[in-house]
């Protein structure tokens, strides 16, 4: 029936035309869909003074003026962390106007304030913000041809658990409490591992398990650089690129040592970025995919074997398209003042790249023929080092 909103002007005109025409009230409300009230007030007053135009001051008095809601507005913006409550105090405290949080909530919304979770960044110091600032500069205008020769590499853990920040119930109103809507965690953590993996466009590494839940950096050399990485730089050549962040394993003497007596060239990285690295999307990725398996792995091994099975089956465009977003995750740095992009959460929520992502995987893998680097993964094939990096990790799986 009736809307508690005002009728159109064009919608009155209806009615008085109607009734003019001789049609009862009932009548027409029944088939315009408004109330009989509505009708007859709207028939009284035309009958009075000859208009339908709402008269003024009728309706509830608005609480706020126009410019305790700019007041209103400015304090928000200035002190974004303030809630509801605290901005109808300022308010009281300044024009005397008391008001509830939901008309504080309507006032902000009026005026394109809305109330949302702020993004988590990592802490950065002055130092920090010039490093990244500087090394995005740099990168800005990097064409997608000098980023296919950096390999991006990174680690990651995964949990038994899950993620239990992305779980959600459907349960009835006062049953907060009860055993079936209830998600238990354990304190001390649960079963994982820890798994390494490097992506390049038109390629990518086999996914590496390591042997022990934490790294050093003898386990980095051994385990990572010197059966994948090394592998990666023969076949490529000299313009090979190794990418891997400022971790301590990553920056031990020994790790240094190996990478410069095997003629392996680091992209220098800024700290605390990991926004910056595209291989953190894949990371995203790989957890939803994992999160999306029934019934969910319920072991380590189950939960290895799932790990590998599903970065295999990642479509090679997802991994293309996260690396061209360097170009825009740079712009955004560079023109933003250096805020965090945003992919700030080490690659455990997408942001705005899943939409990267998921244009990526609308599109059919193109294959490694059709891709834009053949004469690159021909090189891998010819020279047997694709066979070697699966057969070195199959005996690995198998010992």
């Amino acid at each position: 029936m009736a809307s508690k909103y005002h009728l159109e002007e064009s919608v009155k005109w209806r009615i008085i035309g109607r009734l003019e025409a001789g049609q009862s009230i009932m009548e027409t409300a029944t088939c315009l869909n408004i109330s009989r009230q509505t009708v007859s007030k709207l028939w009284k007053q035309f009958q009075n003074d000859g208009s339908v135009v709402r008269r003024p001051g009728q309706g509830r008095k608005r609480m706020t003026t126009a410019s305790e809601d700019r007041y209103l507005a400015l304090t928000a913006r200035r002190n974004r962390k303030a809630t509801a409550r605290q901005l109808s105090s300022e308010l009281a405290a300044a024009t005397g106007t008391v008001a509830s949080r939901q008309t504080i909530y309507r006032r902000l919304n009026e005026k394109g304030l809305y109330a949302r979770k702020p993004r988590v960044c990592v802490l950065l110091s002055s130092q920090k913000k010039r490093d990244r600032f500087n090394w995005c500069k740099e990168h800005q205008n990097w064409t997608e041809h000098q980023w296919s020769h950096v390999l991006f590499t990174d680690e990651s853990r995964f949990s038994l658990t899950g993620d239990s920040k992305r779980v959600y119930i459907w349960r009835e109103s006062g049953t907060r409490n009860d055993p079936s809507n209830i998600v238990e965690r354990d304190r001390f953590g649960s079963g994982g591992v820890m798994v390494w993996g490097g992506i390049m466009i038109d390629g990518r590494t086999p996914l590496h398990v390591f042997s022990s839940g934490s790294v050093t950096g003898q386990i980095y050399r051994d385990e990572v650089l010197d059966p994948y990485v090394r592998l990666f730089r023969g076949a490529y050549g000299p313009d090979f690129l190794f990418m891997d962040d400022n971790a301590r394993p990553h920056r031990a003497n020994l790790v240094d040592e190996f990478l410069e007596s095997e003629d392996i060239k680091r992209i220098p990285w800024p700290p605390n970025s990991p926004d910056l690295n595209p291989i953190e999307n894949l990371w995203d990725y790989l957890g939803r995919a994992i999160a999306r398996i029934h019934p969910p792995p319920r072991d380590v091994n189950a939960l290895k074997t799932a790990l590998l099975e599903e970065w295999r089956l990642i479509p090679q465009t997802v991994v293309n398209n996260v690396i061209s977003s360097l170009e825009t995750r740079c712009d955004m740095c560079v023109q933003n003042g250096n805020v965090q992009t945003t992919n700030t959460t080490a690659g455990r929520r997408l942001d705005n790249n899943e939409r990267w992502m998921v244009e990526a995987s609308s599109e059919p893998d193109p294959g490694p023929y059709t891709s834009r680097k053949q004469i690159r993964v021909t090189r891998l094939q010819e020279k047997g080092l694709l066979g070697q990096l699966h057969e070195r990790k199959s005996q690995e799986e198998t010992s």
